[in-house]
């Protein structure tokens, strides 16, 4: 009997031990966000030895446990759900059945994932896509853009230009009486990046007539030349996105060589050359004296041209949208974005919120100071977080105050 309580205190003292991780105090329900982060970090570390053993990809071994949590295109009393293609892109629609007057809004969305994991099945996207439409009375269009490591840069970002230009047809807004004055793009994290890069390449094609009315950009990725901003330097080991798995994505979005894995870790992969783009993500200029805090702005390091030669994409402005112009964010919709105070991210919107308020871009920045990146997705069981809930509530009650 003493063996096996022995057995049971220790098996309990090191599933405790992998589970807690300190947070800091303001962080909401700490117990399910160390829940989630233990099952985060377990989904990475089964990826790893997936790679290891020669399996398959790290990202294709972590999408795979999580498309476990994908749900079929069930429709419901409120909205009709299937799944489609639009300009052969795979998308899942979202049409409201309740009645309208006359024509309805349309929320073109792009999930997150760092451009290789994620689906616009997972549940999560699935209920935010749902109550989207159904609160809104919105056609809603979630894509399914092809994924890295099978697809590099630029196929997702020219996955969801090919269904948004597609869906801003006249014919294809009259078929879902969609007023084209009331349309937005929106995506979280990796997604947000894309709606932001959408959004700006809209304003440069002359085949494209509708206008976007927003874009709401959530915890977006929008540039890929300095990680070492505050936000990097404070949030690199919280939950649930750490700096090390932000420089895995980055380099994925572009390329499995390793060389370009530990360039972006060591901040050494912009080469001198492209010195005149960092104006555009000086973070000393362009961040609250709250968040600079102790940080120091230094010089930036300069990496060899070798890199930036091979793999162009890093500095390309569909990949990292702060790298705009003024002018170029000039013409841009009304705009929300939201931040959290404890994510590697937090510092791109901040940035991107004051370079297109100095450009006279309309735009409302919601900054949650107790959650981490990501939170919003969490609203449904066994990670349903209250945190999720407020976000998700927040952004439906902007898009239904200004789409």
């Amino acid at each position: 009997m003493g063996s096996k309580l022995l057995c049971l205190f220790l098996a309990s003292a090191l599933l405790a031990y992998y589970i807690y991780v300190p947070l800091p105090e303001d962080i909401s329900e700490p117990w399910k966000v160390m829940l989630i982060s233990a099952n985060m970090r377990t989904f990475g570390h089964l990826a790893g030895a997936a790679e290891q053993l020669g399996l398959m990809h790290y990202m294709d071994a972590f999408n795979l446990f999580a498309c476990m949590d994908c749900v079929a295109p069930t429709s419901d009393e409120n909205v009709t759900v299937t799944d489609t293609e639009f300009n052969g892109v795979a998308v899942r629609l979202y049409l409201p059945k309740k009645v309208s007057d006359g024509l309805r809004r349309a929320v073109i969305f792009f999930h997150g994932g760092g451009w290789c994991i994620g689906d616009a099945a997972l549940r999560s996207y699935d209920l935010l896509s749902r109550w989207t439409s159904d609160r809104l009375n919105a056609v809603v269009v979630s894509v399914n853009y092809r994924l890295a490591p099978k697809y590099r840069f630029p196929v997702q970002f020219e996955d969801v230009y090919s269904v948004t230009k597609f869906f801003l047809q006249s014919s294809v807004l009259s078929k879902y009486r969609v007023d084209p004055d009331r349309v937005c793009v929106a995506g979280d994290s990796a997604g947000g990046n894309l709606a932001a890069a959408v959004a700006q390449q809209l304003l440069q094609d002359s085949e494209v007539k509708t206008k976007l009315k927003a874009q709401a950009l959530i915890y977006p990725v929008l540039q890929t030349l300095d990680l070492n901003l505050p936000s990097y330097q404070d949030n690199a080991n919280k939950p649930v996105l750490l700096k090390s798995f932000m420089v895995r994505f980055l380099s994925e979005y572009f390329t499995s060589d390793p060389s370009l894995v530990e360039a972006i870790a060591s901040n050494k992969h912009v080469p001198v050359e492209a010195s005149h783009l960092f104006q555009f993500v000086n973070w000393s200029n362009l961040l609250p004296e709250e968040l600079k805090k102790d940080h120091v702005y230094t010089t930036p390091t300069y990496g060899s041209s070798e890199l930036a030669q091979k793999y162009p994409g890093f500095l390309d402005v569909r990949a990292a949208p702060l790298l705009a112009s003024d002018a170029q964010l000039r013409e841009l919709p009304l705009t929300y974005i939201l931040t959290c105070e404890h994510d590697v991210l937090r510092d791109d919107g901040f940035m991107y919120a004051a370079r297109l308020r100095a450009a006279g871009v309309p735009v409302t920045h919601d900054h949650a100071k107790d959650t981490f990146h990501g939170a919003m997705s969490f609203i449904s069981s066994p990670f349903n977080l209250a945190v999720g809930h407020r976000l998700l509530n927040r952004y439906i009650e902007w898009l239904n105050e200004n789409l």
